[in-house]
C-alpha cells in the first residue's frame, strides 16, 4: 500500500504538539501510578491520556495500521504499516522536573522506519524526517556537526535506569569519561536528535526500548549520523551514533567498555 509520508509525518507532528501542549497543562496536577518493571520505570496518568491522544488521532486516519505504544493502548493491523509512539519520553525528568523530555512518533513499513517526529514540549523543538528527504528542526534542514575528536567531543549517554543497567551504564561511563570532552544523560530520543543538529557530537544508548529510539533513529540518520550497534546496524541492546568523523574512534570505545 503505497502511503504519502509527508502527510503522515504531519499527522504525527500535530498529534506530537498536541500531547506536548496537554503534558505542559496537566504538569501541576499529575498523579504517579505505580512503578511497572522496577523502581525507576515510572508512569503517570499523563502518560496514559498522552498516548490515548496520539492513538485515537491515528487510529481516526489510517484504521488499519498496527500501533505499538509503550503504555499498551496499540493494538495490530492489516495495513503492513505500524506506529510506534512513547508518548512521553523522559517521564522521570517530567515529574521531577530536573530535565527534558519528548514525544515520539515514528511510523514503519515492514522492519523500516519511514518517517518520524520527536518533539520537546518545553522548547517548543519539532524534529521530524521522511525516510530519504531529510531531517528538519522546525521546517529547517538539520545536519550532523563536523565531528571533534573524541577528547574534545561532547557525548549523550542513555539507558534504562534498572539495576543491570545502571552497573552496565556506570562501567561504560568509568571509562568514556576520562577519553571524551563530556558527557550529558539525556533521554534516549533526544539524544538522537541532538546529534542530528550537531548539539551532541555523538551518542549511546543501552538497554532501549524500540519506542523510545525509533523516531529518532531515523532523524539522526537522516541529518547524517553514522549509527551502529555492536554490528552494521543498530540495536536496542547498544546503539552507537557519531558524526562520520568521529565514528570510528568512539565506536571502538564504546564497544570496548559495553
Amino acid at each position: 500500500m503505497d502511503r504519502d509520508l509527508r502527510a503522515a509525518r504531519k499527522l504525527a507532528a500535530e498529534l506530537a504538539v498536541r500531547a506536548g501542549r496537554l503534558q505542559l497543562e496537566r504538569r501541576d496536577t499529575l498523579r504517579v501510578g505505580a512503578p511497572k518493571a522496577h523502581a525507576n520505570d515510572v508512569v503517570s496518568d499523563v502518560d496514559i491520556a498522552s498516548e490515548r491522544l496520539i492513538v485515537e488521532g491515528i487510529r481516526a486516519v489510517w484504521p488499519d495500521d498496527a500501533v505499538q505504544a509503550e503504555e499498551g493502548q496499540g493494538g495490530d493491523g492489516t495495513s503492513g504499516w505500524k506506529w510506534v509512539v512513547d508518548p512521553l519520553d523522559g517521564t522521570r525528568n517530567y515529574i521531577s522536573r530536573t530535565g527534558p523530555w519528548s514525544v515520539c512518533i515514528a511510523l514503519y513499513e515492514g522492519d523500516e522506519a519511514r518517517a518520524a517526529v520527536v518533539h520537546e514540549p518545553v522548547a517548543g523543538e519539532t524534529f521530524s524526517a521522511v525516510d530519504g528527504g531529510g531531517a528538519e528542526l522546525n521546517g529547517d534542514g538539520l545536519a550532523v556537526s563536523g565531528g571533534a575528536a573524541l577528547a574534545e567531543a561532547l557525548i549523550g549517554v542513555s539507558f534504562q535506569p534498572n539495576p543491570a543497567t545502571k552497573a552496565r551504564a556506570g562501567q561504560v561511563i568509568r571509562e568514556l569519561l576520562p577519553v571524551s570532552g563530556d558527557i550529558r544523560r539525556v533521554p534516549a530520543a533526544l539524544n538522537l536528535v541532538y546529534q542530528a543538529a550537531g548539539r551532541l557530537d555523538g551518542g549511546l544508548a543501552l538497554d532501549t526500548n524500540l519506542w523510545d529510539i525509533a523516531a529518532g533513529a531515523l532523524i539522526a540518520r537522516e541529518a547524517g549520523v553514522v549509527l551502529a550497534g555492536r554490528g552494521a546496524r543498530f540495536t536496542t541492546e547498544l546503539t552507537i551514533g557519531a558524526a562520520p568523523a568521529l565514528w570510528d574512534e568512539l565506536a571502538a570505545a564504546v564497544r570496548a567498555a559495553a
